[in-house]
């Protein structure tokens, strides 16, 4: 099956009939009509239906090595410079549909198993470890078009440095057993975004490893035996579009993954018990360039998003003309500019790896993936700081079908819009900023590639720094 329709994946998901509880309570019938999942559903499956656009079917796909049949772009491997624009054009068309509030949308996942798999030859003869089987799934995975999600991250039991557990029974997952079938695991992972509402679960032992049975890497189906997905609160304010514009359509949930006792065929295993391929392979494979070339192509649709709702304030409530407001829409669009000149810096100065794939260059992308969770949350003051008052001003769409309407329109125009409007685009800025949902947004994109503070010191020891010591050096002699 080649790139698959939005109506193929969410029957898919249907079938599959994954464990999923939310609030206490299993999820029973269709995932697709369930109140906290229809709304991402839904939007993820129009970024399925783009695939079949006549006008972006270039853009979205491109022909498969094994089939020729239309593939999905985020697949690719890029052999050129041209292939990263490709990538990057293809996950900004889908970025734009959802104005980058969509972290875990299918191409980022793809994306990365891309990476794995191009970098497979680093599990080559060693102990444990099966780079064919990650090949095969990468392709299985491009030609039935899955969607994925994953956990990289133990349970935050204990964040000392080096912690070995002491309880009988397992907190984070580790291999309980092997037998001639495959793994067994036991135990549970954060923090699979999109958990249940996905074909397949990646599983990745991505660093600071201390026991070989915490290590591994697989992939299994979601609705395979002995797995569970546990769901936080539903950020869901509710179905209507004009007081939850962007909850209603793009809350992705977040699941703590529980394994109980789950069989992984050894098919699908790639590495376990090797502790150097649990610390080592995430690192030094093509993973965190690929990765963070599709990461900042959204954070910059996301930027000119928030750009676009902070300039709609200004000129709603006639702003523009004070110099404080002028210098806060500046910050955004210097951050913006910056995204982007580091982002089309990496593909200037990509470079042809080791296994022949084009690599964006990492360095910059590192750059540009420290200063994002930094502005974000700056983004979110903003749009606080202008919209002041006016963000607590904002009647539900009931009250605009009732007999208060006269008052409403009366009271809550603005400059520029009549009172609904007014009231659509700030319970817009609210929803971005201040519900459960846009504060969410905030902490996943402070957190979405590790601790910021982590981030900065493998910037600060990767960064090629002795050319500028040395010129120093050369002028005090």
């Amino acid at each position: 099956m080649p790139a698959i329709t939005g109506k193929q994946y969410i029957d898919r998901i249907d079938q599959l009939k994954t464990d999923i509880w939310i609030d206490g309570k299993p999820v029973t019938g269709k995932i697709s009509e369930h109140a906290s999942f229809k709304g991402i559903m839904k939007s993820q499956a129009a970024l399925y239906d783009m695939q079949h656009d006549t006008v972006l079917k270039d853009v979205m796909t491109h022909p498969s090595p094994l089939t020729s049949e239309p593939v999905g772009m985020s697949y690719i491997q890029p052999k050129t410079k041209e292939d990263l624009v490709k990538k990057r054009l293809m996950v900004q068309h889908w970025a734009k549909s959802n104005h980058g509030l969509m972290g875990r949308s299918p191409d980022y996942m793809n994306t990365v198993l891309m990476a794995l798999a191009s970098s497979a030859d680093l599990l080559n003869e060693k102990k444990n470890c099966f780079p064919n089987n990650l090949r095969s799934f990468y392709e299985y995975a491009r030609e039935k078009d899955l969607s994925m999600t994953h956990t990289f991250i133990d349970p935050q039991v204990n964040r000392a440095p080096i912690y070995i557990e002491e309880s009988e029974e397992p907190i984070a997952s580790k291999v309980m057993d092997r037998n001639e079938e495959g793994i067994i695991v036991k135990g549970a992972r954060l923090l699979a975004t999109q958990g249940g509402i996905t074909d397949e679960i990646l599983v990745i032992s991505s660093g600071a490893v201390v026991e070989e049975e915490k290590g591994f890497a697989f992939s299994i189906p979601s609705n395979t035996k002995g797995l569970k997905f546990i769901c936080r609160e539903s950020f869901v304010g509710g179905d209507s579009t004009f007081n939850y514009p962007l909850s209603s359509r793009y809350e992705e949930m977040d699941t703590v993954v529980v394994f109980d006792n789950v069989l992984v065929p050894w098919e699908r295993v790639f590495y376990y018990d090797n502790l150097a391929a649990s610390n080592n392979f995430m690192k030094t494979s093509s993973f965190q360039a690929f990765a963070l070339h599709q990461v900042v192509s959204r954070q910059i649709v996301k930027t000119e998003f928030v750009l676009g709702v902070v300039q709609s304030i200004i000129e709603s409530i006639n702003i523009n003309q004070y110099q404080q407001v002028q210098e806060k829409v500046s910050e955004i669009i210097i951050a913006l500019e910056t995204m982007k000149a580091l982002l089309i810096k990496s593909e200037v100065e990509a470079e042809v790896d080791k296994w022949g794939l084009m690599q964006p260059n990492v360095t910059t992308l590192q750059v540009a993936i420290n200063v994002f969770p930094r502005i974000y949350p700056r983004f979110t003051e903003i749009i606080q700081i202008l919209g002041a008052s006016g963000l607590m001003s904002i009647p539900t769409e009931n009250a605009f079908q009732s007999s208060i309407r006269n008052d409403l329109d009366q009271y809550l125009q603005s400059k520029a819009d009549n009172a609904e409007n007014r009231v659509k685009l700030f319970r817009l800025a609210w929803d971005l900023t201040m519900s459960s949902f846009g504060t969410r947004q905030t902490l996943y994109e402070r957190f979405f590639f590790g601790d910021p503070i982590r981030l900065t010191s493998e910037l600060y020891h990767a960064y090629n720094k002795a050319p500028y010591v040395q010129r120093v050096k050369d002028m005090l002699n």
